[in-house]
């Protein structure tokens, strides 16, 4: 494999294109990755469309959690857009140059979209709060404008501070090697290649971690610590059983999304293992998305009810 080298301005402390290594420690499987892969991103294209399609047409689906949940499957197709096309493209090509302004794009785009996810999967697990804690007050509590401006907010609060986290990322100075020990332009890979201290740059990153991962994953935490008691309580066996398969599936896709996303962004930069950080990243950018249609789909009564109707 021929490695392109980096071009440098000035006095060599500016690197203005990086090498994405990706998975080329592992040449003999380039194709078999390219084929896992390019099947990943067909099942989640299909898996999302799909969910989003049957909650447009089935109107029994034309409730605030089916909104909710066909804005994240959107937000889901959104979200490997970012990472996957460039990856099989890398792999299919074997050119992994990518100057550092299309790093830094994909890499807010990213932000940005794993900012919403959080916010959104909050949103979902409060409407489940509501409609299993306060069931008399959910539609008007969970009224068409207040779900409108519950998902319009998620999809906009993280922009500003996601473009300005980004831009101070890429303030950093670069010099030495434009290698990229990853498959994108992920933070912790990022952060090993900047000179001098990026411990302002670290805090920063921890702070908005806190504020987009940890706080909606607690607010969600205790939202179904409610949750989970109301059903305990519940006189009829079939209605708990009901309501625990409304928000298990709900439950599984927090638990995966938020743990690897922990794991990640809570490290020191010294503690980053570039194997480890590639297979927690495919965790939470390809393995979960291509979980989250199943898990909706298949243990949803109603969502499966629909899909029938759809098909012929």
């Amino acid at each position: 494999m021929e490695h392109q080298e980096n071009l440098l301005e000035v006095n060599d402390t500016l690197v203005i294109e990086f090498f994405l290594l990706g998975f080329s420690d592992i040449p003999n499987l380039q194709m078999l990755l390219f084929g896992i892969f390019f099947l990943a991103y067909v099942i989640i294209l299909m898996g999302n469309g799909i969910i989003i399609l049957i909650t447009r047409v089935d109107k029994t689906l034309q409730t605030p959690m089916y909104f909710f949940l066909s804005n994240f499957s959107f937000l889901e197709i959104c979200y490997v857009s970012i990472i996957i096309p460039k990856m099989l493209m890398n792999i299919w090509t074997q050119n992994r140059n990518i100057s550092l302004f299309e790093c830094a794009t994909q890499m807010c785009f990213f932000l940005v979209l794993g900012s919403t996810e959080c916010l959104l999967l909050a949103v979902m697990a409060y409407d489940r709060y509501v409609a299993i804690c306060n069931p008399l007050h959910y539609p008007l509590v969970m009224n068409g404008r207040v779900c409108i401006q519950l998902v319009t907010g998620s999809w906009t609060t993280g922009i500003t501070i996601q473009i300005g986290q980004t831009y101070q990322i890429f303030s950093l100075p670069f010099c030495g090697s434009n290698q990229i020990n990853h498959f994108f332009c992920d933070i912790p890979p990022i952060f090993k290649l900047a000179c001098g201290d990026t411990f302002v740059n670290e805090m920063s990153v921890y702070i908005i971690v806190v504020l987009f991962i940890t706080v909606p994953f607690l607010f969600i935490l205790g939202s179904y610590s409610k949750v989970i008691s109301t059903i305990l309580k519940l006189p009829s066996a079939t209605s708990r059983a009901r309501a625990f398969s409304t928000c298990s599936s709900h439950l599984m896709v927090v638990a995966l999304f938020f743990g690897s996303g922990i794991i990640t962004y809570f490290q020191p930069k010294s503690k980053h293992s570039s194997g480890r950080d590639r297979f927690l990243s495919l965790f939470y950018t390809i393995v979960v998305p291509v979980f989250n249609p199943m898990i909706y789909t298949l243990r949803n009564k109603d969502v499966m009810v629909a899909l029938r109707k759809l098909l012929p």
